[in-house]
This record gives structure tokens, sequence and C-alpha cells, in this order.
């Protein structure tokens, strides 16, 4: 317990002022193992160690977490949608439980409130909020259980979040998108990707994307990954009667 206590003194949240009762609103229920949440909410910056030497942060948790959501909206589709193949399953699955869309409840939940890191808040990545979520579902598996877990991913992401035929439209990746069209049409593409920080602080990549050797697209964005998505959204939109 004094290495529970020892955390929870810099844990909390500075805005509640109180780490577990923020918690418990937020769950619904009163954690029975503290430290999974204290866990749940650690930054690996902290460079903390468990009473058994292990690193103490919340990046084991997403792992649990992450198969949990995945476990769970599986389940629900295979009911809800009796005539989707393993194809449309899996396609549905990756957009209800994707990095935006997880981002979007962390944000929602203001879990970066509750984080403790050496690190200052706003040099964070978007990425975070999704991993905090998923630490925290991680936590309520391994806390309460799959009937209580399945329970707050139904009442957080489901029931609130999930309309099957908006989702049938809703494009996850415009470069996917793009690259099926093209290896199913034969096209050839290219993304040339080069650093551009300009005079900015900020490192940032800019992107060109070309279609059969002619330049179709431009971005940039702060990774290559950002970029070359954002390329291909502007060349789906420039294209899309053509993919349709």
């Amino acid at each position: 317990m004094t290495f529970i206590r020892n955390i929870f003194k810099n844990s909390h949240s500075e805005t509640d002022g109180n780490f577990f009762l923020t918690i418990q609103k937020l769950v619904g229920f009163k954690p029975k193992n503290k430290k999974l949440f204290i866990r749940a909410f650690t930054h690996r910056s902290m460079n903390i160690k468990d009473d058994d030497g292990s690193p103490f942060n919340y990046e084991r948790l997403e792992f649990v977490g992450d198969a949990m959501l995945g476990s769970v909206v599986a389940s629900y589709l295979y009911n809800e949608v009796p005539h989707g193949d393993e194809g449309y399953l899996t396609k549905m699955r990756s957009k209800i439980v994707s990095r935006q869309h997880l981002n979007d409840l962390g944000k929602a939940f203001s879990l970066i409130d509750l984080v403790k890191s050496n690190i200052p808040k706003h040099h964070f990545g978007e990425n975070i909020y999704g991993n905090l979520f998923e630490a925290l579902v991680g936590a309520i598996y391994l806390d309460q259980g799959f009937r209580r877990c399945e329970k707050f991913i139904y009442q957080k992401i489901i029931i609130p979040h999930v309309d099957i035929e908006r989702l049938e439209g809703k494009v996850i990746s415009y470069k996917s998108l793009f690259i099926e069209w093209c290896q199913k049409e034969k096209h050839s593409f290219n993304y040339h990707v080069f650093e551009d920080s300009g005079k900015e602080v900020s490192k940032y990549f800019a992107v060109k994307l070309s279609l059969n050797d002619k330049v179709i697209a431009k971005a940039r964005d702060t990774s290559k990954k950002k970029a070359e998505e954002k390329a291909s959204k502007r060349a789906y939109f420039a294209f899309q009667k053509q993919m349709q």
C-alpha cells in the first residue's frame, strides 16, 4: 500500500482535486484494485518501477483495453448485422474502434487531466487520448471482469456513437482507399515525402502524391503518415467520381 500511496499523492486530477472520485464518476463503480487505475493514468516519462521492478505505466493496459474493445464490438456486430461477411464485419469494427474515434472519446472524457507525466500536456500528440481510453478499458476489465467491461463499452461507445448505416459510408483511411483504386485500375502512384520545417519550430513533413507520374495532390503535417493521409483525402475528392 505504501507504493500506491506514494503514486497517488501526485496522481489526482488538478481540476477535480480527487483522482478516485473522478474515476468512480467516470466508470460508474468503485474500483476494487486502485493500483490498476493509477497505472492506467501514469505515463512512461515518470520512469516508475512497480514493487517487482517492472515498469509502472499504462502501456500494457492499452494492450488489454484494445483486445477488449475489439472483442465486444466484434460480438455486437456479429449479432446486429447477420448478413455481414467477415470482410464487412472487420471493416465496420475498424471504423468503430478507429484511432480517431478513440481519441475523440478520450478528449470528451478529459482523460488527459488525470494523467501523471513529466512531459507538459501540451506536448502530447493526439493519440494520447485514445491510449488513455484503451488503458482505462483495460483497467476496468482486470478490476471488474468481462461483463462490467462490456457494459462500459456499450454505454460509452456503442449506444451513443454507433450508427451502422452512417458508419457504412464512413472512410477510415483515404490512403488505403486510393491505393486500392490504383491497384484495381492498374494506375501507377507514388508518395514523395520530404522534411519541410520551414521557419516553424515543430518538424513538418510535406508530401507530393503522383498518379501516373503526374502530381495530383500536396499536403504537409507533423508526421509522414498524417501528410500522406491528407494528400490522399485531397486526391480522393479530386477523383471521387472515377473512384466510385
